[in-house]
């Protein structure tokens, strides 16, 4: 588990943090400078070099995302003007695109990104500049929406493998639905229905709560507190629960964890949001407390399951149930090495995880809840602090990723293995370095006492 340090405070990660933006910069100009945009969306790394994943297009709007988080965390202006040129060239195919339920990931990371900067501040814009993102936002948020399969006590965005599965990841896309319910658009269906975008956010949190995530209540032999399931299947005749799954994990009965650490941020970022939510607006949805319990439930499940499945340093292993582990000994109780010759280590996972950690820590302070909410913040700050140093950070001049040492999907053998060895290290993923760019630039805004960063500035 997590050797938590106690002592570390967001400040003492400042010297670390103005040399990550420094390599940071770097890395957008040599993805800008080498990558053949004509090939598709940028993915993951081969030897270094950014390539694309004929999957679907999900991690295009990290790529011009991350420059707007650069601009936000150091104020160069450049990489402000580079983001709004591309993601007005790119993304607009992202807004209306059916196909996916990734729209939290390509289009708040970018149109939201910019419009929470406009409400912050920090970004001088015209009303039509403003208009135009929000525009862009409502209809995201309404296309995600469309993606719905409803099940006897709720519904869910189906994921893009069809209406029957529901993924754990989508808990923290889901974001675009709920921007598009804040700015206070309205969707509609056939013959102009009305569709309640704030239901649908309410019913996909809870149907991921509630099947995704398990509490050690018995529901099988397998359920471990904390433990998620990358996918859930529902029979869409009947709308019933069937069983567990995944697409990139080892199997349905351990757990992937990059999909737990999803759940992680998402479930914490949302009771952060739901906070704020009137207690009126909730009340025929079970109310403001039954829902807030669900979150908290999930929240702290999941964040107590990453700390004492984790390395001391904070860093997982790609899944906690991977076949070749027990070669490695003890190896929870010593820091990950991504450079042994049985199972990889998920460093994108651990940048995610660590903002879950650190959002839940602080809404517990908020609550009162100091000694709980302390100790997740400190496992946060525990994980950036590894985060930020060799061998995860990539300061080779010619490797064009952050963060090195990412796993995208093992079980399909996308990930690149280098010459005599058995597993893959050394590379770097899209969302792996912008969720990096967004965990550092929170710890960031905490020490420099700016306003608090939230994906919902944009609507404040």
């Amino acid at each position: 588990m997590i050797k938590i340090s106690q002592s570390i405070e967001p400040n003492d990660l400042r010297g670390k943090i103005q040399r990550f933006w420094n390599i940071s910069g770097e890395k957008i100009n040599l993805i800008e400078k080498n990558f053949d945009s004509s090939r598709g969306a940028p993915v993951f790394t081969v030897e270094g070099n950014y390539t694309s994943r004929g999957w679907t297009e999900w991690t295009q709007g990290f790529q011009f995302g991350s420059a707007i988080l650069q601009y936000d965390g150091t104020g160069e202006k450049s990489f402000l003007d580079y983001g709004r040129k591309k993601i007005v060239e790119y993304m607009a195919p992202h807004l209306s695109h059916t196909g996916v339920h990734d729209h939290g990931f390509n289009n708040i990371s970018t149109y939201g990104n910019l419009l929470r900067l406009i409400k912050e501040g920090k970004l001088e814009a015209e009303q039509w500049e403003k208009d135009f993102y929000e525009l862009a936002l409502k209809v995201s948020g309404a296309v995600q929406a469309g993606r719905w399969t409803s099940i006897g006590d709720g519904g869910f965005i189906h994921s893009f493998n069809g209406p029957h599965s529901l993924f754990v990841d989508t808990i923290r896309s889901c974001r675009s639905l709920i921007v598009s319910y804040g700015l206070g658009h309205e969707a509609q269906g056939e013959g102009d229905a009305k569709i309640d975008l704030l239901a649908r956010a309410i019913d996909h949190l809870k149907a991921t709560a509630k099947y995704s995530i398990f509490y050690g209540e018995g529901r099988d032999i397998y359920d471990v507190r904390g433990r998620t399931a990358h996918e859930s299947i529902f029979n869409v005749k009947d709308g019933n629960y069937r069983c567990p799954n995944s697409q990139q994990g080892f199997s349905a009965f351990t757990t992937w964890t990059r999909g737990l650490a999803w759940a992680m941020c998402g479930f914490a970022e949302e009771l952060e949001w739901m906070d704020g939510v009137d207690d009126k607006a909730l009340k025929p949805f079970g109310g403001k407390e039954e829902t807030m319990a669900l979150l908290l439930k999930a929240a702290r499940a999941t964040c107590d399951f990453y700390i004492d499945n984790s390395c001391i340093d904070g860093i997982p292993y790609w899944d906690t149930g991977a076949p070749m582990l027990y070669r490695m000994g003890d190896y929870l109780n010593k820091a990950a090495d991504p450079f042994n010759s049985f199972e990889p280590v998920d460093s994108s996972a651990a940048a995610i995880a660590a903002q879950g950690l650190l959002r839940l820590g602080r809404y517990l302070n908020e609550k009162d809840d100091h000694r709980d909410g302390a100790h997740y913040i400190q496992a946060g700050l525990t994980v950036m602090d590894t985060l930020l140093d060799e061998p995860y950070m990539s300061t080779g001049a010619f490797h064009e990723g952050l963060l090195l040492h990412s796993i995208y999907h093992r079980p399909n053998g996308w990930d690149h293995v280098p010459e005599k060895n058995r597993v893959a290290y050394g590379e770097s993923s899209m969302w792996g370095d912008y969720h990096m760019r967004e965990a550092v630039l929170y710890v960031q805004k905490i020490y420099n006492k700016e306003k608090y960063y939230t994906y919902y500035n944009c609507v404040q």
